[in-house]
């Protein structure tokens, strides 16, 4: 194995945060003017044309032509098409219940649910570490939904179990199979040419998730075409950004198994951090700063021991 293939996925897992990161400040923005549903076709639609000009590059350049598609394929492409759509439909959901870094920071529990799920039903074996990552994590949700402001006086129960909690916690489970789907998918082909087989799950996840969520919008809410009209430049901005962050996910999910992965890319937890204080200029309590260092520190053990 060279060192692209024994580290570009660390390379490629950094990139793909970044435009991650940026991409969901984007669809923040567009839930100022679109419902959830709206801001996540966007993310499809317009991500659509750049993935097929990333996947018609790396074919011609490596004078490649389609597979046959064969069941796998098919089958785990799908699932990770709908799940990313109930995923990211909470996750901009959730934008309106919290604000920006406690809101990535809750869907983030997803890596310790890519762990356990990765573990029961796809066959990857992690150790006692990875368990101890999940006790941590979790305690730093129940501390985030506990920091609801206005709430010093409700139950504990109400206090931890919000209505945000199991918005982020769905995002969360639901961005996990994705991530596993994706994996399973790519690797179905049995082919080294990963930029290739990372790319081909890409164009039809995209190509099923755009009819899926504009089929869907058309007769529950069409008004919203005319709203993602008159912000194509931002609209522009977020299926760009999508598109360069999903290739490299899925490259480097198809080099390494999806809880590396994901572990590593809880860097975002920085980004969006960062974004929500000086973009946002969000106020974050101390009790949300100390609910998030859990969450990263769970994060970083499952790094650490898995």
């Amino acid at each position: 194995m060279d060192q692209w293939d024994q580290w570009g996925w660390v390379v490629l897992t950094l990139f793909a945060v970044a435009m991650q990161s940026v991409r969901t400040a984007g669809q923040r923005q567009l839930t100022q003017h679109l419902d959830a549903m709206g801001a996540t076709m966007v993310r499809f639609v317009f991500g659509l044309p750049f993935a097929a000009i990333y996947l018609w590059a790396v074919m011609v350049w490596f004078e490649l032509s389609l597979p046959s598609f064969n069941q796998d394929f098919l089958v785990f492409t799908l699932i990770a098409a709908l799940t990313q759509i109930i995923a990211t439909a909470l996750l901009v959901y959730l934008f309106t219940l919290r604000n920006f870094a406690v809101g990535v920071t809750y869907a983030r529990i997803e890596t310790v649910m890519t762990a356990f799920i990765g573990s029961v039903f796809f066959g990857e074996v992690f150790g006692l570490g990875v368990w101890l990552s999940v006790v941590v994590s979790m305690a730093g949700v129940m501390v985030l939904s506990a920091a609801r402001s206005g709430t010093e006086g409700a139950r504990l129960i109400d206090r931890l179990w919000s209505k945000s909690t199991l918005v982020g916690l769905s995002s969360g489970l639901a961005f996990a199979v994705c991530s596993l789907s994706i994996r399973r998918a790519s690797l179905s082909f049995g082919l080294d040419d990963y930029l290739f087989t990372a790319g081909l799950v890409l164009i039809v996840m995209l190509i099923i998730q755009s009819l899926t969520t504009v089929v869907y919008i058309a007769f529950d809410s069409a008004h919203q075409f005319r709203l993602v009209a008159r912000q194509w430049r931002l609209s522009l901005f977020v299926g760009i950004t999508s598109a360069l962050g999903s290739i490299g996910w899925f490259v480097a999910m198809t080099l390494e198994r999806a809880t590396f992965v994901k572990a590593l890319g809880q860097i975002e937890f920085l980004f969006a951090l960062a974004i929500s204080y000086f973009f946002f200029h969000e106020k974050i309590s101390r009790l949300e700063l100390i609910g998030m260092a859990l969450v990263a520190s769970g994060i970083l053990l499952l790094f650490v021991y898995a």
